[in-house]
């Protein structure tokens, strides 16, 4: 209860003035109620807050892996090239002991019949809570493994539609983003065994812009991609500590394709 403050305050005020001091004593007591509350609020909201990130960050990271195994079902059957995959990004994340046994189980859980992928998908938006730069990295993440392959047939493209819908993107959204993808791919496979044409081209569908994009508008879209991907902002809303590997090559993927334009055309 907050009223010991005001009783106290009223008493001691009573006992040492007179009617005046009490009231005096009475509003110290209530300034006094009011600072433990807070004070008992914010550590409170602070506990709340860490417990809330630690199950966000643990939705995340099964979502994120048995989203994986159900879009490599897609194809009818999984693939030692799929099981592959998905160890290669387990690699990627540094994922040994414990982690990688929940990432495996998760990946199984994903490619399994009883598997519900809508019931999956809401509970991480509703985890999410409309951070639209998780959505998109997430998204990003299962696009990128169902293209690592470099093939992307019917089926696996039909999945992620329905998971871009699902996350609240568009069918025009998605496929910028599989440009984006294509063009990321060839991009990190070696800029050196590329011919300089070639590499700009990626670096523009990376970037999401047109050739005939002016300085200002690749300037614009880099600095708008930076701040959807910069990883200390994506592990403050929640996403697990594993995955900032996957969030640093992206950002270092961003970085490099607008260097090589910025190189390319000469601006600053």
């Amino acid at each position: 209860m907050r009223i010991w403050g005001k009783l106290l305050g009223g008493f001691f005020g009573f006992m040492f003035g007179n009617i005046f001091g009490m009231l005096l004593g009475i509003w110290l007591g209530h300034r006094f109620d009011r600072a433990r509350a807070n004070n008992f609020s914010a550590k409170n909201s602070l506990f709340g807050n860490a417990a809330s990130s630690q199950e966000r960050q643990k939705i995340f990271f099964n979502a994120t892996f048995s989203v994986m195994g159900h879009v490599a079902k897609a194809k009818g059957q999984v693939t030692q090239t799929d099981i592959q995959i998905a160890n290669a990004y387990m690699d990627q994340m540094r994922l040994q002991g414990a982690a990688r046994e929940r990432a495996q189980t998760s990946f199984s859980q994903g490619k399994a019949g009883e598997f519900s992928l809508q019931e999956t998908l809401a509970q991480f938006t509703q985890m999410v809570r409309g951070e639209r730069n998780l959505l998109q990295m997430f998204l990003g993440i299962q696009v990128q493994v169902a293209y690592s392959d470099g093939v992307l047939d019917e089926n696996e493209k039909s999945i992620l539609y329905n998971i871009a819908q699902q996350l609240g993107f568009s069918r025009f959204e998605l496929e910028r983003l599989l440009q984006m993808m294509e063009g990321q791919q060839h991009f990190h496979q070696g800029q050196q065994q590329q011919t300089q044409t070639a590499n700009k081209e990626d670096a523009y569908k990376i970037l999401g812009v047109e050739e005939i994009a002016t300085d200002k508008e690749i300037k614009r879209a880099y600095r708008k991609l930076m701040s959807q991907h910069h990883p200390d902002k994506l592990a403050s809303k929640g996403l697990p500590e594993e995955m900032m590997t996957l969030a640093k090559e992206k950002a270092q993927n961003i970085q490099g394709a607008y260097e090589t334009l910025r190189s390319s055309r000469g601006f600053k």
